[in-house]
């Protein structure tokens, strides 16, 4: 039962957080912050068929630290690239990877994921033969990136999701 409840109430908290965070804590933005988490919770129920249900937060965890030190990684690559063009040399391509990720939650943090890392575009998305397009802007090594997303990305996602 506390359960059921605990769920409600992450999103309007963490909206109102949100809203107080930004403009600031007075009694108008405080009843106004509770308001609109309240009222945007209860008018996004209806757009969320499929509940997302993690399995192992501490995968989560070891996950966002991955993405984060890849998306640094990636900026100074790209600001590499676009400093420096004459000696980068990049050579940019699409890549198909197959994935064996099928939670729609997941297939949607790997989306996120590979749209936050600079040099990435998630071009497209087979979901008959769950074949992931890439577009990547400097494609020297298929293998890399294969083993990147297959293993760093998506292994710990269907563990989370699945």
């Amino acid at each position: 039962m506390i359960k059921k409840y605990a769920q409600f109430f992450f999103l309007p908290v963490l909206l109102a957080f949100l809203w107080l965070l930004l403009n600031g804590i007075s009694k108008g933005n405080v009843v106004l912050a509770v308001g609109l988490g309240v009222a945007l919770s209860v008018a996004a129920l209806p757009f969320r068929p499929i509940r997302a249900t993690m399995h192992h937060p501490f995968i989560a965890l070891r996950l966002c630290w991955h993405v984060a030190v890849d998306i640094v990684k990636s900026n100074y690559d790209v600001g590499y690239i676009v400093l420096f063009k004459q000696k980068a040399h990049p050579t940019p391509g699409f890549l198909d990877i197959p994935i064996r990720l099928k939670d729609p939650h997941g297939l949607a943090a790997l989306a996120c994921i590979i749209t936050y890392t600079p040099g990435t575009v998630w071009a497209g998305f087979n979901y008959d033969t769950h074949v992931l397009t890439l577009h990547i802007l400097d494609l020297k090594d298929e293998q890399q990136w294969l083993d990147t997303i297959q293993k760093r990305y998506q292994e710990p996602l269907i563990e989370i999701f699945e």
